[in-house]
Order: C-alpha cells, then sequence, then structure tokens
C-alpha cells in the first residue's frame, strides 16, 4: 500500500497535446543532441545527468519527456525526491505525433 504514495503521474502524448500552450513546464531530459534533432517547442532541454540540479521554484505541475519513457520515469522520481509535483509522460517522443522544432 505504501507504494501508492509513490506512484508518479503519467499522461499520454495525447493527452499532452491538448494541454500545450497552458503555460505548462515540460522538460525533455534527452541529450542535447537528440533534443536538437527535434523537440516540442514549448519543452526546456534539462538532461537526465542534469536533472538533479535543476532548481526551479515551480508551483504548477513539472511534465517529463524523453524519447521512450524510461530516462522521463526516472527524471520523475529523482524529481519527486526534491518536492516537484512532477507528471511522466509516457511513450516519450516515439509516441509524439504533433509539431516539432529543429531537425530535419
Amino acid at each position: 500500500m505504501f507504494g501508492l504514495f509513490n506512484r508518479i503521474p503519467s499522461i499520454s502524448t495525447n493527452e499532452l497535446a491538448g494541454k500545450l500552450g497552458k503555460n505548462l513546464i515540460l522538460l525533455d531530459v534527452r541529450t542535447p543532441s537528440e533534443y536538437r534533432g527535434g523537440h516540442i517547442a514549448s519543452a526546456k532541454n534539462v538532461p537526465l545527468n542534469k536533472i538533479a540540479d535543476y532548481r526551479q521554484k515551480e508551483t504548477q505541475p513539472v511534465y517529463v519527456i524523453c524519447q521512450s519513457g524510461m530516462r522521463s520515469k526516472q527524471a520523475a522520481r529523482i524529481l519527486k525526491q526534491k518536492g516537484y509535483q512532477v507528471i511522466n509522460v509516457t511513450g516519450g517522443m516515439n509516441r509524439w505525433t504533433g509539431p516539432t522544432r529543429g531537425g530535419k
């Protein structure tokens, strides 16, 4: 039962698409080269290996995305331990069908 309180909420990429433009905080935890290859316009790149240093004072949920959902899940755990309200985007950029910036 204790594990239920430690669960990280998640949403699909389709649900995320419906929330964009509403001043939401989206962190892309992929490497800088992956991010440059194509990212959601409002996403800020904070690679997984630097997520522990993230120090913004957020009063709203922080959404995290990566390529497939695995690194973002790790990042979400770290951010939750730091006191952030965090939501993992399942499927990551592999499932994202909306517009992107960067890339070819």
